[in-house]
């Protein structure tokens, strides 16, 4: 069995839950009794604590925010861990999600276990853009891809699952492009309106201004950050899919532009301290930036 795998593919297709199955039949042993809960075998890497504040909140087992980054210090803690036995048996298994987050130092770190793991020891990263891990990385690890699950598919899972109305699994569809945990996510936002809108003002433009304030207020004034993040990926899948399927290429030149500015604003929004109804205006002006005859973005 080799020692690192990736587990790549796009969030919400159960690559997590995958990965804690697979790390449970990797450290089991004939006659060992296995834990139901927490396993002393296996170590999970995610997003720490923000501060020492936080993580003094976390040890307290208050509400604490995370970090956006995994840590050299947490790769460095866990590798002080494999210079002793496993406590069950002879196996022992990591799993760091979404190793694509880790900072440079962490993955140099953690590089020096892939080259020497310790005997019995297995890595799985699990990762949803596995072109942002060090080429090294890949190239000591094994990849097994997750695919993504057909629209059809993902509206009998949505539907079986009593999941919001028709237009929300609609637009939910949309915006998830094959994630049914993306999907679920998407649902409990009711992003129905905001994908009419959306479309409205990629498809028609807002010369007059009243679609932008009609987004704004439907994304809501003082909307909180997965809503933001909601409506940032819908945007870019509406517009993405405008892309793939438009027939003129200077219009499709247009949507790929505003395609890379609504990623640049999905990557700042959460590092800046954005006034929300100037956020929600600029997502709205990108969109109508787009139309086959509209007034650049910034222009």
């Amino acid at each position: 069995m080799h020692h690192g795998w990736i587990l790549a593919g796009k969030s919400g297709l159960g690559k997590m839950d995958f990965a804690l199955a697979a790390a449970r039949e990797l450290v089991a042993e004939s006659g060992i009794p296995q834990p139901v809960g927490d396993h002393p075998d296996i170590v999970v890497l995610t997003y720490g604590a923000k501060n020492d504040k936080e993580a003094r909140a976390q040890a307290d087992g208050k509400p604490f925010e995370r970090a956006r980054s995994i840590r050299v210090d947490q790769v460095r803690q866990m590798q002080r861990r494999l210079t002793t036995r496993p406590t069950l048996g002879t196996r022992r298994a990591i799993i760091i999600n979404p190793a694509d987050d880790m900072e440079r130092n962490a993955s140099n770190a953690l590089l020096k276990s892939l080259e020497e793991p310790p005997q019995g020891t297995f890595f799985l990263l699990v990762t949803h853009r596995p072109s942002r891990l060090l080429p090294t990385i890949r190239s000591r690890c094994r990849i097994v891809r997750f695919p993504i699950i057909s629209e059809s598919n993902l509206r009998g899972m949505l539907e079986e699952s009593g999941a919001g109305d028709t237009g929300s699994i609609d637009a939910a569809i949309a915006a998830a492009e094959g994630s049914y945990g993306a999907a679920l996510r998407f649902v409990e936002q009711d992003l129905g309106k905001l994908a009419m809108l959306i479309d409205g003002l990629i498809t028609k433009g807002d010369p007059m201004l009243t679609v932008r304030a009609d987004l704004s207020r439907a994304i809501c004034p003082r909307a909180d950050r997965d809503r933001i993040s909601a409506t940032l990926e819908l945007a870019q899948a509406i517009t993405a899919h405008k892309a793939r399927s438009t027939q003129s290429a200077s219009h499709r030149a247009k949507l790929i532009e505003t395609h890379t500015a609504l990623v640049k604003l999905a990557a700042e929004a959460p590092s800046y301290n954005y006034d929300t109804g100037l956020l929600t205006m600029e997502i709205g002006t990108l969109l109508s930036a787009a139309a086959p005859a509209s007034e650049h973005a910034h222009g």
